[in-house]
């Protein structure tokens, strides 16, 4: 039987499992993930991240995200963290820059001096239509019906995947299981959204959580963390270069904003390595 070997490792408590096919083949379905995804009985992850090589002269590697529930989606900062620290681990590249291509866009991840991680996300993208989001005209700000008498103000942004950001007095009492569950399949989202809460500190530092879509409440979530920034910097709260701190520790973001590319900064960090059969 074939054996598929991976790293298990997480930005931010955020974790992964992350294998490749450039050294080794194999054929993914939802089903397969899923079982992988199981913390009792498979390895046990929010996503699998998958290296697959390029033959494109401008790009390095291919980067494909599933989430736990086996859908693929577009995009992951976390993940894109560990995935350069993946490359390098492999010694697929000894480059400082590596270029990704994502479904979302292409993204550049920088190893830096302090065993951190810089990401180029690209310029976050706010028309409704990028999301997918069913409004006509492009705002900072949208209401949204979550049931019959409740009615919210979101933010929605894409950062190479969708997001809806709501502002919330408190953090910790956010009603984010029962509010993420809602509006991550709210039919104004056809492909379903990540959903972040946020509560500003100061004009340095926000607080967040994220429901990521297939995956439920997060320890962190890089792009959340984007859009969050995003939002609170178009409503006049925050400055361009920004702390988010999550349940599993911080993310630096850097926006200048609209029409300004979006840097990521933070950890990654390898838990173990292991072989599982592709069956």
């Amino acid at each position: 039987m074939n054996k598929i070997k991976f790293y298990k490792m997480h930005g931010l408590g955020n974790d992964f499992m992350v294998t490749d096919r450039i050294n080794q083949s194999f054929e993914l379905t939802e089903e397969k993930v899923r079982r992988w995804s199981d913390r009792y009985c498979g390895i046990g992850f929010d996503q699998l991240l998958v290296v697959d090589p390029s033959n494109k002269p401008d790009i390095d590697f291919i980067y494909r995200i599933y989430n736990a529930d086996g859908s693929e989606v577009e995009q992951c900062g976390n993940g894109a963290r560990c995935f350069a620290d993946y490359i390098g681990r492999k010694g697929y590249s000894d480059k400082e820059t590596i270029s990704v291509e994502t479904q979302g866009g292409v993204i550049y991840p920088t190893r830096l001096s302090n065993g951190l991680f810089r990401v180029d996300m690209g310029i976050p993208n706010l028309a409704p239509g990028s999301l997918p989001f069913k409004r006509n005209e492009q705002s900072k700000q949208y209401s949204i019906q979550v049931s019959n008498n409740e009615q919210l103000t979101i933010g929605a942004i894409s950062i190479g995947n969708p997001h809806a950001v709501i502002e919330v007095e408190d953090i910790h009492s956010a009603d984010v299981a029962r509010l993420g569950r809602i509006i991550e399949s709210h039919p104004d989202f056809p492909n379903r959204v990540n959903v972040g809460f946020m509560q500003r500190l100061d004009e340095t530092t926000l607080l967040v959580r994220v429901y990521e879509r297939g995956a439920g409440e997060t320890q962190a979530c890089g792009t959340g963390a984007c859009a969050a920034s995003v939002y609170a910097h178009l409503l006049g709260q925050t400055g361009s270069r920004v702390t988010v701190k999550l349940k599993g520790g911080d993310l630096t973001i850097d926006w200048q904003g609209e029409g300004k590319n979006l840097y990521l900064e933070g950890p990654s960090s390898f838990v173990y390595s292991g072989e599982i059969s592709d069956a």
